[in-house]
């Protein structure tokens, strides 16, 4: 059916070259007589307006659905994508925030095909805004947006309270048990007091404090000024102690009797202290990496070290075991302004004997032990050999030998010598002394068969031997099996490293031509000790060695036999 409102020519029928008017009375009626077709057909025409607006919104709803959103049929329904343009008309009614796309999902390989179709060449601004979808996709961009920020470390300053802090401040119980038995069969020294706390805990460096806010007064263990105060140094030394930073845990009812923070921290706190015998290998390890492993190996790096009697040198030393043990940087206690907040926390730290680590039900839980120490380590420097030479493994093969030699006190004086003889029974000798570059000189030990040196500090390099190497100390004169079992000795079979020792005669220390053979240095050395560690520091400690080479020389060959299959 066709309208003549559409259909109607411009000049009217048997006219020449000119237009013919009607009268304008006879324009009226014919007008009145068209007027309601012309309203049905505008009605009609509506409609079908109407009509293919519906479809091209369905097919583009088509592709935009989640429903839709397999390979095939995203293929097929591209190809009868609407056109690029929108009637201005819908586009002015709705918000433009709305028409926010949604990028990849995060964490995802494969394309997500929602999105394909809006990167698709003949999709660029053809998304249909006013649906359904339009909202939804706008919270889902909104979402994913929110997690490509990124995130702040755990242990740095966050202005925002996190859920940790929420839960903590006011809400978490406050707890505080301290393990102070210093009793250990002849090791007091190796029972140091530690403290661990939990709940809101602040920690105020230049206040020396760290506060436990204790609504309730649950948390024991205070004085009666709701005070705790501690020394923590890794080694119960009465001599030492008093050189150590004295910081003190306090009980607050509130948080509004505690320090405001400055930085939230999402990891747990060490507090421990450098001081004492920290410049010496012996007591670097004994008296601060080896606890610090023990405490804080648990927690995979998520830990926030911080150092009292802080020493630079020492820090930069030892960073690389620091880095593998925390992921963040160390705080100066000695020197940081600011208030670090955190949910636990230890005060000093747990430790055993001197290198060795055993078993305990609170101070060692999780049995770690000392192959566990070198097993670490070994990936903190990346040293790569972990079993030692067997003999008779590789046809001409030389066993390696690293002979440690001293410039101080306690050296080797015929050290040459004992290198010759090692190397004519088939060693292939290295003679080096341990220098400040740790990670050369454990590169270097750790490439050795056989560690050799006179009793001291540099036997604790042993720590870097491969499993099942040869360790010979020499022990110097003066009833010093004791030092030498408990320091080097049994240490070296707690790490599974075969060992050999060697007691020098009075002829072969240089004792004898500083004190004659009546002295109570030879007559009763024992005397000595128990006159405490400066009297044998100063007499006993104090001399070099010359091994008789004919009465040494089993004791090479005891070596040999060990690294036999």
């Amino acid at each position: 059916m066709t309208s003549t409102a559409y259909s109607r020519p411009s000049k009217l029928p048997g006219g020449g070259g000119g237009e013919r008017r009607l009268p304008p009375r006879l324009m009226r009626g014919f007008t009145a007589k068209i007027e309601p077709k012309k309203l049905g057909a505008g009605l009609l025409a509506g409609c079908c307006l109407a009509l293919l607006t519906y479809v091209s919104l369905a097919k583009l709803f088509a592709i935009y659905s989640p429903v839709f959103a397999s390979t095939a049929n995203t293929s097929a329904l591209l190809q009868n994508a609407p056109p690029s343009s929108v009637p201005e008309t819908v586009k002015a009614s709705i918000p433009p925030e709305e028409t926010t796309l949604v990028g990849p999902k995060k964490d995802s390989t494969a394309a997500d095909p929602v999105d394909s179709a809006e990167t698709g060449p003949d999709m660029a601004g053809s998304q249909e805004p006013g649906l359904p979808e339009a909202v939804s996709r706008k919270d889902d961009a909104e979402k994913t947006a929110a997690a490509a920020e990124p995130k702040p470390k755990p242990s740095e300053e966050n202005p925002e309270k996190s859920n940790v802090a929420a839960a903590v401040e006011g809400t978490a119980k406050a707890n505080m048990t301290c393990d102070e038995n210093g009793v250990d069969e002849g090791f007091p020294y190796a029972r140091p007091a530690v403290c661990e706390l939990s709940g809101d805990i602040r920690v105020s460096p230049k206040q020396k404090t760290m506060y436990l806010v204790n609504p309730s007064g649950a948390a024991t263990g205070f004085d009666e000024k709701g005070e705790k105060r501690l020394r923590p140094y890794a080694r119960n030394d009465d001599f030492l102690l008093p050189g150590v930073v004295e910081v003190t845990v306090k009980s607050v009812p509130s948080t509004a009797a505690a320090p405001q923070c400055t930085k939230q921290h999402r990891v747990p706190a060490v507090v421990f202290s450098v001081a004492g015998y920290t410049d010496n290998f012996f007591h670097d390890n004994t008296d601060a990496l080896i606890p610090l492993y023990v405490t804080t190996a648990h927690l995979k790096g998520e830990v926030q070290l911080l150092i009292t009697n802080y020493k630079p040198w020492w820090v930069q030393k030892y960073t690389p075991v620091l880095r593998k043990l925390s992921s963040y940087d160390v705080i100066n206690f000695d020197e940081d302004a600011g208030v670090h907040c955190f949910h636990e926390g230890y005060l000093g730290l747990y430790r055993d004997r001197d290198l060795i680590i055993s078993p305990h039900p609170t101070r060692n839980p999780r049995n770690y032990t000392m192959v566990d120490y070198n097993r670490f380590l070994r990936g903190v420097f990346e040293l790569r050999r972990e079993r030692p030479a067997v003999l008779g493994e590789e046809p001409g093969m030389r066993p390696r030998m690293l002979i440690i030699s001293r410039s101080g006190t306690r050296k080797l004086l015929n050290l040459d010598e004992v290198a010759a003889e090692a190397s004519e029974l088939g060693f292939n000798v290295t003679v080096a002394e341990a220098g400040a570059d740790v990670p050369a000189f454990a590169a270097l030990v750790n490439s050795a068969d056989v560690l050799l040196a006179v009793h001291g500090a540099g036997l604790t390099n042993q720590i870097f031997l491969p499993t099942d190497a040869v360790v010979l100390q020499i022990v110097p004169w003066g009833n010093m099996d004791w030092q030498a079992t408990n320091f080097y000795g049994q240490p070296a079979r707690e790490m599974q490293l075969r060992y050999v020792e060697y007691y020098v005669g009075e002829e072969e220390t240089s004792l004898k031509d500083k004190y004659p053979r009546d002295h109570m240095v030879f007559k009763d050395p024992k005397a000595l000790h128990k006159q405490g560690w400066q009297t044998l520091a100063n007499t006993i400690m104090k001399q070099d060695v010359q091994v008789n080479i004919t009465r040494f020389r089993p004791f090479l060959l005891q070596a040999i036999d060990k690294l036999q299959p």
